[in-house]
């Protein structure tokens, strides 16, 4: 582990010490006060409905030694401690404050990276990029002790604070999200990629950024924190082919693809409803779920391990054993044998296409899609929820229930696309769908369950398995 102090947190974040020893070494750095443990580093982070640094004394309680907020004047700090706070223990805690503990937390993780020479793979997309990160993290971890992200720590907090983790790594595998320009810039040059991946660009937030090409643009801004300009892309994406062909003489891209010609592609491509495989040269690689886009992922797992020298059989291996962030095509047997396909974290047309798909190989003899709002798609959204809609009808879904607002038009397309109407119904709460489930559901049935992760689909798959 390489260390850090007090010391190095001042000169990073320009920050003053209120209180403590500019030798005392910075472990494990949080932001929640619930997970801090003896020794800890607590960072306060002002959000919309409340502000972390008011709670530093709560971190201190917990046993955080190292405390760094935002806000307040330095010499009430210093009575607050004084006077207030007379029950805490200061004599081995460092109080730091900083101007913006949001920037001060960056700073630290850029810091941090910068003591490490190791590959760090960047991976961005508008879907796919928690189930890429997954199985590039484990082909990776094959070769090297690997840092991925867990979870959704994709943005501003969680990039830092996924990198503030380094220990003895010898690589890291980080996702980066963003919903508007420059977002990608500023996580870029805090993780400072060694490689970088966009798996492919469509219109998630497009509501936001306006049109796909400017959806481009933004992804493309992860180049920015790199050195070297080492970019995998899917070549079977419209527009990334394009950016390729425009930029292949400038850039170092190495491509991955099923259907134009690229660096890294399938053949004897066989899809299951539980699994799937293709080959890559002569070798039969099995990927553990279904669906066309997670070989797709694999591909991509294939291309960053071939630039970091991993031998084939531990690519095979890594893809083969690796697991899937829960929530994100997780697939659940509920205890009356019902099968249900939990994909409720995020939603966009290109990802509730590929989803409906996967729903179609099944061979349940019932297909039943829940359905809801796909978020941030601005004046997109209405066209959009209707070509989901057309989806349905097109795979040939059994059962179409739909909930919310701009799921409306989900409704509106399949109705359109031909799909009979006893065959499609809305409902207003998903405690009507749930009840309507419990009500019809069969052990021969399989329920996918998709939309943005605001709409809390997720809970219905809670409340049908309780």
């Amino acid at each position: 582990m390489k260390k850090i102090t007090v010391k190095n947190i001042l000169k990073v974040t320009n920050g003053k010490l209120i209180v403590g020893d500019y030798n005392k070494e910075c472990k494990n750095v949080l932001t929640d006060t619930r997970k801090i443990q003896k020794g800890d580093t607590f960072v306060g982070i002002k959000g919309e409905t409340f502000n972390g640094n008011n709670l530093w004394d709560k971190a201190i309680e917990a046993g955080a030694n190292i405390v760094i907020v935002e806000g307040f004047d330095a010499l009430d700090l210093l009575n607050v401690k004084n006077k207030t706070k007379a029950t805490l223990d200061f004599s081995d805690v460092a109080i730091i404050l900083v101007e913006d503990t949001i920037k001060a937390l960056g700073q630290l993780a850029a810091y941090k990276r910068s003591l490490y020479d190791i590959p760090v793979i960047a991976i961005t997309g508008s879907v796919g990029k928690t189930s890429t990160k997954d199985i590039v993290a484990n082909v990776v971890s094959q070769k090297y002790k690997t840092l991925k992200t867990e979870g959704n720590f994709n943005n501003h907090l969680g990039v830092p604070l996924t990198l503030l983790r380094l220990d003895d790594h010898e690589a890291a595998v980080i996702e980066m999200g963003m919903n508007h320009e420059g977002e990608l810039r500023y996580l870029t040059n805090i993780a400072k990629p060694t490689i970088s991946v966009v798996t492919n660009i469509g219109t998630s937030h497009i509501g936001n950024l306006g049109s796909r090409e400017n959806i481009l643009n933004a992804k493309m801004e992860i180049l920015e924190g790199m050195e070297d300009k080492n970019l995998v892309i899917n070549n079977d994406n419209d527009l990334l082919h394009k950016y390729y062909e425009e930029n292949k003489s400038q850039i170092n891209i190495k491509t991955f693809g099923i259907e134009n010609q690229s660096d890294v592609m399938a053949t004897n491509i066989v899809l299951n409803s539980n699994d799937s495989e293709f080959k890559y040269g002569d070798e039969t690689i099995k990927v553990p779920v279904g669906g066309e886009h997670f070989i797709y992922n694999s591909l991509c797992a294939v291309t960053i391990a071939e630039l970091l020298n991993i031998d084939l059989e531990e690519i095979k291996q890594g893809i083969e054993n690796f697991e899937l962030t829960q929530k994100r095509m997780e697939i659940i047997t509920l205890k009356n044998g019902t099968k249900v396909i939990n994909d409720s974290y995020n939603a966009s047309y290109e990802s509730m296409k590929a989803s409906l798909q996967y729903l179609a190989k099944f061979n349940q003899p019932r297909k039943i899609a829940v359905l809801g709002d796909m978020l941030e798609l601005g004046d997109f959204s209405e066209d959009l929820h209707i070509k989901v809609g057309e989806e349905v009808e097109k795979n040939k879904i059994d059962l179409l229930l739909c909930m919310g607002k701009e799921a409306a038009n989900i409704v509106k397309g399949a109705s359109e696309a031909g799909m009979e109407l006893d065959k499609i119904k809305y409902y207003k709460t998903q405690e009507e769908i749930v009840e309507f489930l419990k009500e019809n559901m069969s052990s021969s049935d399989v329920i996918l369950f998709k939309a943005s992760n605001g709409m809390k689909f997720y809970n219905m798959v809670e409340m049908l398995n309780l």
